[in-house]
């Protein structure tokens, strides 16, 4: 694969930041459609994505520091190569505090969270398709071991170096399965956006279609750094799919009982 895009002396433009960069920026301009869509200030859903991407990366920038203080204050210049980390308790901790200021935001703009929360479902979804895509470039997140046409073999020391990937082994693209799964949600969601009865309908099939995506594609991921659980029964990715899953099933649930209610009183 292609850790890095190409060198601007001695900078590294990594494929997987670019990737990632480029799945935001497709992210927050999918938001201002959405956002008309389902009648919320583009202006208002345009700050709370900053807001929220702002915070997220300061969390995962601050924590990468306090994880690895004792050796940054032997070698500063170290900082730069924090950029280059990815592991799954980064990704989780910074979608929580986004998440947090998301929600923090739409409360002083009082915009509703349900509808909010709606046109978010979307370009979150292709935004991780993104992340996918360049993890699968940078090695990050590796899949077990293959013995299939489609599998992938690292060779650039680059990839291990960075995420400890094995060299010279076909394994699983599994950030391809990933990537694949993610974007077909984002495609259903978007289309589901006009069509939906209540606010909160999208984002529960959000959380369901995202739980389901992580739970099954972790199959074939190699666990390394990933936190065994319960005797290596589920992986830490795998823990909180089942939260999303139970999380946008609630989400639906009260959806539709909220639903049930109003025709009532309406009949």
């Amino acid at each position: 694969m292609l850790p890095v895009f190409f060198h601007i002396g001695t900078i590294l433009i990594p494929a997987y930041g670019a990737t990632a960069a480029l799945g935001v920026l497709l992210g927050l301009f999918l938001a201002q459609r959405t956002a008309r869509i389902v009648r919320v200030s583009a202006g208002h859903m345009w700050n709370l994505c900053i807001v929220a991407l702002f915070t997220a990366l300061v969390t995962q920038r601050l924590l990468l520091v306090f994880m690895n203080w004792s050796d940054l204050r032997r070698h500063p210049q170290w900082m730069l190569a924090l950029s280059m980390i990815h592991h799954p308790l980064l990704t989780g901790v910074g979608a929580l505090a986004g998440l947090g200021s998301a929600a923090f935001y739409a409360r002083r703009r009082r915009m509703p969270l349900g509808a909010t929360a709606d046109a978010l479902a979307a370009p979150l979804a292709l935004g991780l398709a993104f992340e996918q895509l360049g993890a699968l470039l940078a090695g990050s997140g590796y899949g077990t071991e293959a013995d299939v046409r489609w599998s992938v073999t690292y060779t650039d020391p680059l990839v291990a170096r960075w995420s400890g990937t094995p060299l010279g082994i076909p394994l699983h693209p599994v950030q391809a399965y990933a990537a694949l799964a993610l974007l077909t949600l984002s495609i259903l969601l978007l289309a589901w956006l006009p069509t939906r009865r209540r606010d909160g309908d999208v984002a529960g099939l959000f959380l369901l279609g995202t739980g389901v995506t992580v739970y099954i594609t972790e199959l074939w991921r190699d666990w390394a750094g990933r936190g065994a659980l319960l005797g290596g029964v589920l992986d830490g990715p795998q823990l909180a799919a089942i939260l999303f899953v139970l999380a946008g099933a609630l989400v639906l649930w009260e959806c539709k009982g909220s639903r049930v209610k109003d025709e009532v009183f309406h009949g």
